[in-house]
C-alpha cells in the first residue's frame, strides 16, 4: 500500500496486487471508495460529496503520478 495524499478528512492510497481498471482507494473516517484514475468515476462506494470533490480535484492535478504509481505496484 502506498499513501499518496492525505488531509484531515480523507486519504488516497494505491495498493499492489490489484485487478481491474487502474484505480485508487479513497478513505475517510466512516468509509471508503474505489475511484477510476483515468475517469475519476466511482467504481464502488458512496463518499460524501465534499470529500469526493476535494479528492477528485487533487487526483485530477496528480493523475499521471497516481497512474504511474498504480502501474509500478501492479506490473502486468
Amino acid at each position: 500500500m502506498t499513501r499518496l495524499h492525505h488531509n484531515r478528512n480523507w486519504k488516497i492510497e494505491v495498493f499492489g496486487r490489484e485487478h481491474g481498471v487502474p484505480h485508487f482507494h479513497l478513505r475517510w473516517p466512516d468509509g471508503r471508495a474505489s475511484i477510476n484514475i483515468e475517469t475519476l468515476e466511482i467504481i464502488i462506494g458512496n463518499p460524501p460529496v465534499i470529500i469526493l470533490a476535494e479528492a477528485r480535484m487533487w487526483a485530477k492535478e496528480n493523475r499521471e503520478w497516481i497512474l504511474a504509481e498504480w502501474f509500478k505496484l501492479n506490473r502486468r
